[in-house]
């Protein structure tokens, strides 16, 4: 039986700006880091050889994200757009779209386009992380529209405090 989505992986191209970005920017703790340099269950796992990697498990509310740096083998820029297979990006829900797109661009995110609100039903906004990772910004504005439930989100992301 599937419980849920546990974590997220993510690969940055700099281990310290992705961590300083995801903790200070977006709020997310950190729970634990490694790193590992060919550890033959980690390449079974992952189907690499000789990997070598720093990472860092992350957590904000009740999702965990995983930030990867890999320094073997070599890893390849892949930034993707939202209309490419695999994992395009991922979004995070706000309360205020406007103040997080503000106080998000004061902390560098680029973000693609402009903040677009679908009738008023919700708002949305992509960006990057400093490493090129696309995230959405998501504002719910009813009540019809799925969201995620706030009773079981533990501690909720940055609010800028």
């Amino acid at each position: 039986m599937i419980v849920g989505v546990h974590h997220i992986a993510v690969g940055v191209d700099d281990f310290g700006k992705a961590l300083d970005f995801y903790t200070k920017a977006l709020g997310f703790s950190i729970e634990s880091e490694a790193e590992f340099d060919n550890v033959e269950k980690v390449d079974q796992a992952i189907g690499l050889k000789q990997a070598r990697a720093k990472t860092a498990m992350l957590k904000a509310g009740n999702v965990f994200l995983e930030l990867w740096h890999y320094s073997s083998p070599e890893p390849r820029d892949l930034r993707s757009r939202a209309c490419d297979f695999g994992y395009p990006h991922f979004a995070l829900q706000v309360d205020d779209i406007e103040s997080e797109y503000d106080r998000l661009k004061s902390f560098g995110m680029e973000f693609v386009g402009d903040i677009v609100h679908f009738d008023e039903k919700s708002s949305a906004i992509y960006g990057r992380d400093p490493c090129g990772n696309l995230i959405e910004i998501y504002e719910i504005k009813n009540s019809e529209t799925p969201q995620l439930d706030r009773n079981k989100l533990g501690l909720a992301l940055s609010n800028g405090n």
